[in-house]
């Protein structure tokens, strides 16, 4: 296995408990999705070794003794919400079966993917950013025109699985190129290549960029709506970390 730097477009992780379960019971989080065992480094190869100490030493024991500890309880699906998503979901499945395009959901996941590495990847600019904020809907609205989904939406079906997987990527991709365009400064694993020190360190902006950007999704076509939650710290002052 190939072992290089990876693009770690998102940081952080989701709370569990010394079981890696969440605070939704019965949802197990593995690898870098949770915080468990890091800290401020998340250099090298520590998320193939927390995806590994997980896997192996960790889940086999919680997640068994959860199945035998608890009792699942029957989840009444009569509710107005389920079944208005039961419904979104009979309705996306058929709109990506009907289409019977020209081009595989695999092409446009490449080259969805070449765009976020080449324009959004550990480096980017203001340029690049606008490059595929240009792109993406072009090539989002060509999906929903073009797309092949071959079988049928009866039975196990990968590709519609894939193709829908994508469509999501699609939207992801968007909001983060959206994102990044918004921040004006380098932090973490963002480096806004006209960010920078002389000597090529990140160049953070805390005055103005001290929170979490929360986006709300408001609907197909319409842009986010953006809220900001401050970075509040008590017992630490922030510092810039170098690397060299």
């Amino acid at each position: 296995m190939r072992i290089y730097p990876a693009v770690h477009y998102t940081m952080g992780g989701t709370w569990v408990d010394y079981g890696l379960m969440s605070t939704l019971p019965g949802l197990f989080i593995i690898g870098e999705a949770n915080f468990s065992d890091h800290g401020a480094n998340r250099l090298g190869a520590s998320g193939l070794m927390q995806g590994l100490a997980d896997g192996y030493f960790i889940l086999p024991y919680t997640i068994g003794h959860y199945f035998a500890s608890t009792k699942p309880e029957k989840i009444p699906v009569g509710h107005a919400e389920f079944k208005k998503a039961e419904e979104g979901v009979r309705q996306f499945t058929r709109r990506l079966l009907s289409i019977n395009g020209k081009r595989s959901a695999t092409s446009f996941h490449k080259e969805l993917g070449r765009l976020m590495w080449e324009n959004c990847g550990m480096a980017r600019t203001r340029q690049s950013l606008e490059t595929n904020l240009k792109r993406i809907p072009e090539l989002r609205e060509e999906f929903w025109k073009n797309v092949k989904v071959t079988g049928s939406g009866e039975e196990l079906n990968q590709n519609l699985e894939h193709a829908g997987r994508v469509a999501d990527f699609l939207e992801f991709a968007e909001l983060l190129c959206l994102d990044a365009l918004h921040r004006e400064e380098s932090c973490g694993g963002h480096f806004r290549v006209e960010h920078q020190t002389e000597d090529g360190e990140a160049k953070r902006d805390d005055a103005n960029f001290a929170y979490v950007a929360a986006w709300e999704f408001k609907g197909p076509d319409k842009k986010p709506e953006l809220h900001k939650e401050p970075l509040v710290y008590e017992e630490v002052h922030l510092a810039t970390r170098s690397y060299k």
